[in-house]
């Protein structure tokens, strides 16, 4: 194909696909299809590929993940699946060891970060709430009275927490933003100063939760210090740590999470520094007994009497009922590669952030946002004025041009960046994203991309000056009419 994405606009290759998808039919449906699929799909194997938290799978992760898929076990039951019933046990308690837990640990394997966010806020509120209140929540329902429940998590945390927080009954606005630094790191001053205000008030800390690795910047934020003042006003302390989970597997990396140990519950994703196919999210909690307010007995799934003769049942852990065995794959990945294999993988990663943040910092049309903790960094292309690079150009122009030379590479099929709004409000706050999960791309690589990018920020700036003459032109051709026309009816004639 020539790229990481078919250089197609998005109505094109819409139409491409309802064509082949009509015309598919029989024994040509599934290679039809699957080209089509491989023709239409972004590859996060091509080093140009570098937008989002989509990694390449591990050839090793796609055959087990096939295995699978062929033998389709289900997670609901023992009699389903009772070899996959062991080894997510197994795999979880390896999981929970890598995050600093002990044997009184549990959890599951969900669906990715926003899962795994839901069920850590739902055991907040069901253990914090449900004290406060003397109810069981998840029986009785989130009181109508009392003091208001209030979750708090930095400005730069993913969207999923206030998602979660209106699904289970305490509404978006529960959720109390904390500031943050230039780094995106929530700010420990600005935490006690929410949590002192929301006591003040009457109101209840139900959970804190803090980010391990921002979607944007890959930031963590102090845990430590997070942790700490959960516990002094009796809040749960959750930490989504989808993305910088897989800086555990660095010795290099690792000591950024120092704290998350501390955690009531902890999100993991091996979909992203995992380098498994989604999906591979892990939802784990420091103490087994919090999950009470989850177990579930269904007679024709998980009867009394079988777990008594010694079939167990993960039924109880989870938010669904029918589920693959999507630790297999990461299981598989662990025993081929070991953490000192995966982790080799995730230094080679950071490396390469690195070296394209310098890049960056050499190159007179881009500008660096900040130094890359994890494997993203955001920066910017800018704009010239009067002929040359200005960093003070029109803020408006500068993410009119950035937004639009994303989209240029898009539908020239050249390359996948990411785009996102640093915080705040206003023109000036729109940056370009590289989270380079591609373990096998070089130095030389992200260079290309980022001067494919600079190319694309000029075509843009000469498409802008194009239209901006016509548009004069065409004004100057109105206003000359106009004077021809006035002089025509002064004439006689």
């Amino acid at each position: 194909r020539g790229g990481p994405v078919p250089a197609l606009e998005p109505g094109e290759l819409a139409a491409r696909v309802a064509r082949e998808y009509a015309a598919a039919r029989g024994t040509e449906a599934l290679p039809r299809l699957a080209s089509l699929l491989a023709y239409g799909s972004a590859d996060p194997a091509d080093p140009l590929c570098a937008a989002h938290l989509h990694c390449p799978p591990l050839a090793v992760a796609v055959a087990a993940d096939l295995a699978v898929s062929a033998l389709n076990p289900s997670q609901d039951s023992w009699d389903q699946a009772p070899a996959a019933t062991t080894l997510e046990t197994l795999l979880l308690a390896e999981l929970a060891e890598l995050v600093g837990y002990g044997e009184e640990a549990a959890g599951v394997l969900t669906s990715g970060g926003t899962e795994s966010n839901l069920m850590g806020l739902m055991l907040a509120r069901d253990r914090v709430l449900g004290r406060a209140s003397g109810r069981q929540v998840e029986l009785e329902g989130v009181p109508r009275t009392g003091p208001r429940p209030r979750v708090f998590t930095s400005a730069a945390a993913h969207f999923s927490v206030q998602r979660a927080a209106a699904l289970l009954g305490l509404g978006e606005d529960a959720v109390v933003p904390v500031g943050i630094d230039h780094a995106q790191r929530m700010d420990p001053g600005a935490l006690a100063g929410a949590l002192k205000r929301c006591a003040d008030a009457g109101e209840l800390p139900v959970a804190v939760v803090a980010t391990a690795g921002t979607t944007d910047t890959g930031t963590v934020d102090p845990l430590p210090e997070c942790a700490r003042l959960a516990a002094e006003y009796g809040a749960w302390f959750h930490v989504d740590a989808a993305y910088g989970g897989g800086a555990l597997l660095s010795d290099r990396l690792a000591p950024l999470l120092d704290g998350v140990e501390l955690a009531d519950s902890v999100s993991l994703d091996w979909h992203k520094l995992g380098w498994q196919p989604v999906a591979a999210g892990v939802f784990l909690v420091r103490r087994a007994e919090t999950y009470a307010s989850l177990a579930r007995r269904a007679v024709y799934l998980n009867p009394r009497d079988d777990e008594e003769a010694g079939y167990p049942s993960l039924l109880g852990l989870s938010l669904r009922t029918t589920r693959r065995a999507d630790g297999f794959s990461i299981a598989v990945t662990l025993r081929t590669l070991g953490r000192e294999g995966l982790g080799r993988l995730v230094d080679a990663c950071h490396d390469l952030a690195l070296a394209g943040a310098a890049a960056v910092r050499a190159h007179p049309r881009l500008e660096l946002h900040a130094d890359p903790v994890l494997t993203a960094f955001l920066f910017r292309y800018v704009p010239r004025e009067e002929g040359r690079a200005d960093h003070n150009a029109d803020p408006a122009r500068a993410d009119r041009i950035n937004a639009a030379l994303r989209r240029r590479l898009l539908r020239e099929g050249r390359a996948v960046v990411g785009r996102t709004e640093l915080p705040g409000e206003g023109p000036g706050r729109v940056r370009l994203k590289l989270t380079l999960l591609n373990p096998h791309a070089t130095p030389a690589d992200v260079e290309r991309l980022l001067h494919a990018v600079a190319e694309a920020g000029l075509a843009e700036e000469r498409a802008e000056a194009v239209l901006a003459g016509k548009r004069a032109g065409e004004g100057a051709g109105e206003r000359t009419g106009e004077r021809a026309g006035s002089r025509a009816e002064e004439e006689p004639l």
